[in-house]
């Protein structure tokens, strides 16, 4: 009687095959680390973009977006159809009201939300000046602007919704890498962006996520 030979593999098959096991593991690590660094830049750029629009639309009209109490007659766009009500600002040099700012309450949150109209009107970000529909940041958090946040002087621009490795490498590179010192300040409670006292978040929390303010 003949025995059927049963064929295994070689110790050379394995290796191939354990290689491309290998090759495809690191492919893909490699690539996470490429969309992470791509996101971390994004939000780093677009942290940038914004005060370069803020500040070129102050050198341009000598006033600051939202602010700006001669946008009604500035531009055209609010003239209307449809007018446009309660889009000047007070012009006193500061941008007031809560981060997520409604155009369309009661002063004070009239300013922070007509900065993306008056920025857009001037051609300043893209969009169209009826538009104050807030930007989202590379983590799907909104953008928002306000004067004065937890500890932090003067206007800071607020990325919310970041992951918390992620902020830890944002503040890491950017300022001292404690949430509630410096330039860059986080907090994982939300009502605390529109306050001014420290950041209750002592260390960053890989499960967390955080709005991040930073003075522009």
């Amino acid at each position: 009687m003949q025995l059927n030979k049963q064929k295994g593999f070689t110790l050379v098959e394995i290796a191939i095959v354990l290689v491309i096991v290998g090759l495809l593991i690191g492919g893909v690590l490699k690539g996470q680390e490429m969309i992470t660094n791509a996101k971390l830049k994004r939000v780093e750029s677009d942290n940038a973009g914004i005060a370069a629009a803020m500040f070129s639309y102050q050198d341009r009209y000598l006033q600051l977006p939202g602010d700006d109490d001669s946008a009604s007659t500035r531009f055209t766009i609010f003239a209307g159809p449809p007018v446009v009500a309660g889009i000047d600002g007070d012009s006193d040099g500061s941008i007031a009201g809560g981060w997520i700012g409604d155009s369309a309450a009661a002063a004070p949150d009239q300013e922070t939300g007509n900065f993306w109209r008056h920025l857009r009107a001037a051609g300043l970000i893209p969009g169209g000046g009826l538009d104050d529909t807030q930007p989202t940041n590379a983590y799907g958090g909104n953008i928002g602007l306000r004067d004065g946040s937890m500890d932090l002087a003067g206007h800071v621009t607020v990325f919310g919704s970041i992951e918390g490795p992620i902020a830890k490498i944002i503040e890491a590179r950017l300022d001292d890498g404690d949430p509630t010192t410096g330039r860059v300040q986080s907090t994982s409670t939300v009502a605390e962006i529109d306050a001014f006292a420290t950041s209750t978040d002592a260390a960053y929390v890989d499960d967390d996520r955080y709005f991040m303010a930073f003075r522009l």
